[in-house]
């Protein structure tokens, strides 16, 4: 049989973070590529407990559910919002496999193909797979350490009026880097004025380092405008476990409907199970204090990575401290092009994503992109090392 597929999907690439898990799966390579938490951290008991109340309290739990999400999850979920000064009613809110699902579902109801998006250069990967898949342009806004550039958002918006802007404010992926409070606003101000929606992917916000510090989202400072242009997205991936593929967009009331109906043609509705577990996990297990646990542990990973890096003392390699997340972003010496360097690297037993793959075009070709969330001790320092030599062999040849 001869398969005859779809022209667009020519156009999407494969994700380099899965192909290069693919390749360090079972073996003795250190990986620094996936954005992985950390399986010990998980709440494995809690879990467990939450899942046999879930299936104790009745047969619901594996029976079909409403598409935009079980309605206990949702109003947690809302309180939880409101903690961060996001007010909103569960009609308001839409449960999706992942906040990548989330992602998919409003390009599909907000565009249409050969339609322009504006994101931050560099930006999250699966997010410019999703805009090649649905036949997009796609532009991109420098930045810098405080968040996009105002004025080059801008001069873009002006010249090519996207039809929605897609950003990661807070630990962005995969820089790291948190929006000052004052270019959030100025960018908000930006897209309300030129009547441009706002996607805010917020999947690393709670992985604070700092406990006191506080980062308004988006849709909190759209609110007080009272423009209802932001779209905001999460997830339990990063706090609770990956597996559980929950996450959940809130916004307009006119959008989640349309979610709604996009969501029903595409998977009908998240795991009913996944959503009860969930629920009973918020309503008897201190989410809030594990978070405060795995932040502190990622802090504490992050300046470990960062202290063995700095032992190297290789020339020309550049970063910035982040405040939260789970990624190192590296600028390397000058003239290394990262996915060459990769190629070395994994033959030593060390991997990283290059940084290209973040770019929707015009690559910086010697950035990368470091987790540092799933090794730590031995793993972490043999991983450096090992990165450290292949990087020395490269910048001694040249």
């Amino acid at each position: 049989m001869e398969f005859r597929f779809a022209s667009r999907m020519t156009q999407v690439k494969s994700s380099v973070v899965r192909d290069i898990l693919k390749l360090t799966q079972g073996s003795d390579i250190v990986s620094f590529a996936g954005g992985l938490p950390a399986e010990e951290l998980f709440p494995v008991q809690a879990v467990r407990e939450a899942a046999d109340r879930a299936i104790s309290a009745g047969a619901s739990a594996l029976q079909y559910g409403l598409t935009e999400g079980y309605l206990p999850l949702r109003e947690q979920l809302c309180i939880r919002m409101a903690q961060k000064g996001m007010n909103v009613t569960p009609e308001e809110m839409i449960i999706t496999t992942g906040s990548q699902q989330a992602i998919s579902l409003l390009v599909q109801v907000l565009t249409e193909p050969g339609d322009t998006v504006l994101v931050e250069r560099p930006t999250y990967l699966a997010c410019l797979q999703v805009f090649e898949l649905h036949g997009l342009k796609v532009i991109a806004a420098e930045s810098d350490e405080h968040g996009m550039i105002p004025e080059d958002v801008e001069r873009l918006v002006r010249q090519h009026k996207p039809k929605f802007m897609y950003a990661v404010p807070t630990f962005g992926n995969p820089t790291g880097n948190v929006w000052s409070l004052e270019r959030r606003q100025q960018l908000l101000q930006i897209c309300v004025s030129h009547q441009v929606p706002i996607i805010e992917d917020d999947p690393y916000g709670e992985l604070k380092y700092e406990e006191k510090a506080t980062y308004p989202t988006l849709f909190a400072l759209d609110q007080q405008l009272g423009s209802g242009g932001v779209i905001y997205t999460s997830t339990f991936s990063k706090t609770v476990a990956p597996a559980l593929r929950t996450g959940w967009a809130i916004g307009d009331v006119r959008v989640i409907k349309m979610l709604a109906k996009a969501k029903q043609a595409a998977d009908l509705q998240s795991s009913t199970m996944d959503q009860q577990i969930l629920s009973q996990l918020l309503a008897h297990f201190p989410l809030d204090d594990h978070i405060r646990v795995i932040s502190e542990s990622y802090g504490e990973r992050m300046r470990e990575m960062q202290n063995l890096i700095k032992a190297q003392n290789i020339e020309g390699l550049h970063w910035i401290e982040p405040k939260g997340g789970m990624f190192l972003w590296v600028e390397l010496p000058r003239g290394l092009d990262a996915e060459v360097l990769l190629r070395a690297a994994v033959s030593k037993g060390v991997a990283f994503v290059p940084g290209s793959a973040f770019y929707a075009y015009d690559p910086k070709r010697n950035t990368a992109r470091l987790n540092f969330t799933h090794n730590k001790g031995v793993r972490t320092v043999l991983g450096v090392e090992r990165l450290a030599e292949a990087i020395r062999e490269f910048t001694a040849r040249s």
